[in-house]
Formats: C-alpha cells, sequence, structure tokens
C-alpha cells in the first residue's frame, strides 16, 4: 500500500500547501465580496474577526462569501436544511487527487477540461465541482439520487458563467447504483471522487448531529466564559431508549445535511464497498477511483476488497486539519 502524506511546510496548518485557505479567513475582503456576511461578523476572544459557527446562516454566508471571492463565483445559495460543507477541507481532497494524477503524469499535474472528473453525490453545494473547475480548469459532472439537490447544484452552475461550461449535472434514477446509470457507454473519466454517507440509519446520524451541536454550543459557551450546561449523558440516554428515537429532521445544524447525504443502509464501509465492486464494470472508462473515509477502521478491509478485485495500485492519501485527521483511498486498474 502507497502512502503519501499531507504536502505542506508550515508547521501552523496541516492543510495542503496548494489550500487557498491555509492562513483562515480574511473577514474584510470577505465581507467586501459578499456583503450578507457583515451581518454575522463577532468579534472572537482572539480579538480576530470570526463568526459563530454553531448559526448555520452565518456558515452559509461565510462560504458564499468563500466561494465568490476566491473561486470567482458571482452568486451561491442551498436550500435550507442541505448540507453546507467546510470549504477549506473540501479544497484539501481536490488538491489531493491532483497529487495523484501527477504520480501518473510525470509528476506534472494535469489541467483544463481535458482532465473530465465524475463527483458522486454532488449534493445541492456542487463544492468539489466548484473548487475543482477554477483551482485547475477541470471538467466535472455531479450525480446525485436527490432530485432536490440536482436542480440546486445545476441552478448554481447555470448564475455562475465561470462554472456552466465546466459542470453537468445528472440524476441517479437508480438509488442501489453507484456509477452505473451515471457514466455512459464510451465515456471516459479521468477520477471519481466522493464524500460518502456516514451513519448506518436516520436514528444514528441524528444522534451524532445532536453531538455535534452540542459540542459547538459548549464551545461558545466556552468561549464566552460561561460554564456549559448541557448534560451530554442525559442526552445519549434519551435516544437509547425504545421511547425516544431522535428524528433527523428535527436537528438543526451549523453544516445542515438531509438523510441522503449522511446516512444510508450499512453506513459508510458498505458503500465503500459497493463502489469498489462496481468499479470493476466500469475500470477502462476511469483512470483513477476515489473516496473519502472518515473512520480509519475502515482502510484495512477497503484496502483487501480493492485488492481482490485486482486493481493494480492502490493509495491512502491522509489530510488534516489541526487535530482533525481524514484521508481517502484511491485505486486504478491501468496497469
Amino acid at each position: 500500500m502507497a502512502i503519501t502524506k499531507p504536502a505542506n511546510s508550515n508547521a501552523s496548518t496541516s492543510m495542503h500547501t496548494r489550500n487557498l485557505h491555509r492562513n483562515g479567513y480574511p473577514m474584510a475582503a470577505l465581507c467586501q465580496a459578499h456583503p450578507a456576511l457583515s451581518g454575522y461578523v463577532i468579534n472572537a476572544k482572539s480579538g480576530k474577526k470570526s463568526i459563530d459557527f454553531a448559526n448555520q446562516d452565518a456558515v452559509k454566508a461565510l462560504n458564499a462569501a468563500l466561494l465568490i471571492h476566491y473561486y470567482g463565483l458571482k452568486t451561491w445559495d442551498i436550500p435550507n436544511g442541505y448540507l453546507c460543507p467546510p470549504v477549506p477541507g473540501r479544497a484539501d481532497y481536490i488538491h489531493g487527487i491532483a497529487d495523484v494524477l501527477a504520480r501518473s503524469n510525470g509528476g506534472v499535474i494535469p489541467k483544463g477540461d481535458e482532465v473530465k472528473g465524475l463527483d458522486v453525490g454532488i449534493g445541492a453545494n456542487a463544492i468539489y465541482p466548484i473548487i475543482g473547475s477554477q483551482s485547475y480548469g477541470w471538467q466535472f459532472v455531479g450525480s446525485d439520487i436527490d432530485a432536490v439537490s440536482v436542480k440546486s447544484a445545476k441552478s448554481i452552475a447555470n448564475k455562475n458563467p465561470k462554472l456552466s461550461p465546466l459542470l453537468s449535472v445528472r440524476k441517479q434514477p437508480n438509488k442501489a447504483k453507484i456509477f452505473e446509470g451515471i457514466i455512459q457507454p464510451n465515456e471516459h473519466f479521468t477520477f471519481t471522487m466522493c464524500n460518502p454517507p456516514f451513519h448506518k440509519s436516520a436514528e444514528a446520524a441524528a444522534l451524532g448531529s445532536e453531538r455535534k451541536a452540542i459540542g459547538l454550543k459548549g464551545n461558545k459557551q466556552k468561549r464566552s466564559g460561561k460554564k456549559p450546561r448541557v448534560d451530554i449523558q442525559a442526552n445519549t440516554n434519551a435516544h437509547t431508549s425504545a421511547k425516544a428515537k431522535p428524528d433527523i429532521s428535527s436537528v438543526k445544524l451549523n453544516f445542515a445535511g438531509t438523510g441522503n447525504e449522511l446516512w444510508c443502509e450499512g453506513g459508510e464501509l458498505a458503500f465503500i464497498q459497493r463502489m469498489i465492486i462496481e468499479s470493476v464494470a466500469f475500470k477502462t472508462q476511469v483512470d483513477w477511483f476515489t473516496c473519502l473515509v472518515s473512520k480509519s477502521d475502515h482502510l484495512k478491509p477497503i484496502e483487501t476488497s480493492i485488492n481482490y478485485y485486482g486493481a493494480t495500485k492502490f493509495l491512502k492519501v491522509d489530510m488534516g486539519q489541526g487535530q482533525k485527521q481524514s484521508r481517502f483511498v484511491a485505486w486504478t486498474f491501468v496497469e
């Protein structure tokens, strides 16, 4: 197994060296790019300008400002309740893929619309195609099982002249399939990418979301000097009782997320295993298959499956932002 580590030269951050967000958020410039952000700016304890990351409206405004300021969009918005992803981490995945492609291209990152990527589960936000197309000129196809997500992603592309020539969006007609029904006969992709659903059920997703909300609330209280007054154990017990199953639709989060964005039958590992099996049928149409992996415990069975199905190369690419560690796997059938 080949392993690549985060490309960075700055001890203060583990973001990729080409990540435009390594040095924080320039709030003045962001507010100028997207004036709506100004209404959410606060003074952090450090003395710097920031936002309340527990407020999903503030996070959405920050994302819009980042995408307008750094990636040349004119406008960006998503429907209420849909996943509003943190931009810096999404950028790291794109730059990591660029490094993988460079390995097969004499160390040079291929640029331009001859490079074609498939974003499996583009979501309502279209975040990966935005970053990839505007950073490297790549062309993208985005797929999703959710009609609202497809409509939103198409709307983002149509409203942004720099993006529209490089992004097309397709609805996956069969929820049980990943590549089938999306990759057309004789169509070739340089790479595929995916941020798979993490949880195994709606209940697990809701519980995870509530724990995150509790953590964000506690962090906010600590920053303000107040002692958090949330009993996490009590909340956990409430959700494990037969009488109190959590309703995912009732959990309001800063990054939000609908059911299909957060969970699937069998969870992350089952989804990726299905992706590996399907990849065999499209091995002559895709140079590199890639997928994020949230749980490190899943890496060994994933590698075992990829090798079992005859991949010629397997890579694990580590990524990190502060104390948070993430990674994606990549495999190819090309000799």
